[in-house]
């Protein structure tokens, strides 16, 4: 009975469920699918290019299926192997324009696009490079070990790591915006909506707010930033999560194929929150240095809007972390912790040192200051393709000729 009754239990043994957190916002990745290339471009170039081009590509596909694209390191060195070999299908001369169909689907497999040009598969995989850096600079702001303590505690080496991968993951978004889309129409209505033009650029704004999010915790880290400093980084994320917004709220994206649209949309909302809490907390702190009574008043006014901001923020958080697919957001760190800590008590303390000036001035009251708007300064370096693959450009190439008997049967 004894072993009945542990089969038993092993059978109904269930997989972990391990629910991710999410301090960067990665969209839902795409991966290639097997393809035909063997065929396609066999007896067109020599042996070994084909040979090279095909490994590879089977590579990526084998480490983004058995890791789910966990694998970022691994993945990111095969692509960039991957990249200098597939831009010679780009060349005219080589008369492979049109060969291949490449083809890609998203990680949960519900959605495939087929495209037969090169530059849609350059296209895929740059973004994708994008979006494996956006899982590194979340991998590392998430603590490994906390000691059984709930604080959050991201190093600075850590957060200005950060920085600079949103900054790169930015730069790979904006280099297909701006040179990757020239599709033909009918190619371009094919294309995944992951891959349209506001898509892109959304999620390059995305990840310079963050990387601006970041500056700004690491600024309330430093004794030298002055609070004019401050504001003008919580101002500027603000500035980057509106035009985010902007862009991927005009995309029409949904979640029916599988996509992580409305849920990316809750991202940003809750950043976009968090954001002004901190913009209208520090643009208070310097009204609070002026003289007159006004200056008092506009102060707490900006203190209170800032712990109402921050109470709609974890609002925003938990509607974030319950759309699908589930996930969950690790402890405040950064700013966003120094913030919860300072801003109700002092919206609580001024709000009573202060409150006869409200109750005395709420006729005049003209409601909250208007923040300041500054020139969004976080911008990355401009990223440029890779040089082809030297065996593309060898003049001593040899095609093996093939037999009329094999090549009949391979056209079967």
């Amino acid at each position: 009975m004894g072993c009945t009754t542990s089969k038993y239990m092993i059978a109904r043994k269930k997989k972990k469920l391990i629910i991710p957190e999410i301090a960067v916002f990665t969209p839902s990745l795409r991966i290639p699918v097997h393809c035909d290339l063997q065929k396609s471009i066999k007896g067109l170039i020599p042996n070994d290019l084909v040979d090279r081009i095909i490994s590879v590509r089977n590579q990526i596909i084998l480490i983004a299926e058995d890791t789910g694209g966990s694998a970022t390191n691994e993945l990111l060195a095969a692509l960039e192997e991957y990249l200098p070999l597939l831009l010679g299908f780009t060349n005219k001369d080589h008369g492979l324009l049109d060969v291949v169909e490449f083809k890609w689907r998203d990680l949960d497999g519900r959605h495939e696009v087929c495209i037969a040009n090169p530059w849609f598969e350059i296209l895929s995989v740059i973004h994708l490079m994008a979006m494996l850096t956006l899982a590194q600079a979340n991998f590392i702001l998430i603590p490994k070990d906390r000691s059984g303590s709930f604080d959050s505690v991201v190093s600075a080496d850590n957060m200005r790591d950060a920085v600079d991968l949103l900054l790169k993951a930015s730069s790979y978004l904006e280099f297909c915006v701006k040179n990757l889309l020239h599709f033909p129409i009918d190619i371009k209505k094919r294309l995944p909506k992951e891959l349209q033009d506001n898509v892109l650029q959304g999620i390059a704004y995305q990840a310079l707010g963050q990387g601006t999010e970041i500056q700004l915790g690491l600024a309330m880290e430093s004794q030298n930033a002055t609070s004019s400093v401050k504001r003008r980084l919580a101002c500027e994320q603000l500035g980057y999560l509106s035009q985010a917004h902007y862009c991927l709220s005009d995309c029409n994206i949904d979640d029916h194929d599988g996509g992580y649209g409305k849920k990316n949309l809750s991202f940003i909302k809750w950043k976009y929150l968090e954001a002004k809490a901190a913009s209208y907390y520090f643009h208070g702190v310097i009204v609070d240095k002026g003289s007159e009574p006004s200056c008092q008043v506009s102060a707490v006014c900006c203190y209170l809007a800032a712990d109402g901001l921050l109470t709609e923020s974890k609002k925003a958080c938990l509607s974030f972390c319950l759309a699908n697919p589930i996930t969950r957001a690790p402890p405040a760190w950064g700013g966003i912790k120094q913030l919860n800590k300072k801003v109700p008590e002092l919206a609580s303390k001024k709000s009573q040192m202060y409150g006869y000036l409200l109750e005395q001035e709420k006729d005049d009251l003209q409601g909250l200051p208007d923040l300041p708007e500054f020139q969004l300064s976080l911008r990355p370096e401009d990223w440029e393709l890779p040089e082809i693959d030297s065996a593309w450009v060898n003049e001593k190439w040899e095609i093996p000729t093939q037999p009329l008997k094999e090549h009949l049967e391979d056209s079967e």
